[in-house]
């Protein structure tokens, strides 16, 4: 329905992100923890989801509607 008015409308959904609200379950955490069990073997920081935001706020996302883009770092193909 919002479309024929250009509005957008995605999601994004992160993976283990380095931040206070999450700092419980990353504080501590070695290269070998299953926390990060990745493809990119590492906890994800806020400024990789921040790259995300930024493209979907950008023209370059124009035609990119009801989607949910996951960052995670790989982690849900390895689930």
């Amino acid at each position: 329905d919002l479309g024929s008015q250009n509005i957008r409308v995605n999601a994004i959904a992160p993976g283990l992100i380095r931040t206070k609200f999450s700092q419980v379950f990353w504080e501590g955490t070695t290269n070998n923890s299953p926390l990060t069990n990745t493809f990119l073997q590492r906890v994800g920081d806020p400024e990789d989801i921040a790259g995300t935001a930024a493209y979907l706020l950008s023209e370059d996302s124009a035609f990119i509607t009801g989607e949910t883009i996951v960052v995670t770092g790989g982690g849900t193909s390895r689930m």
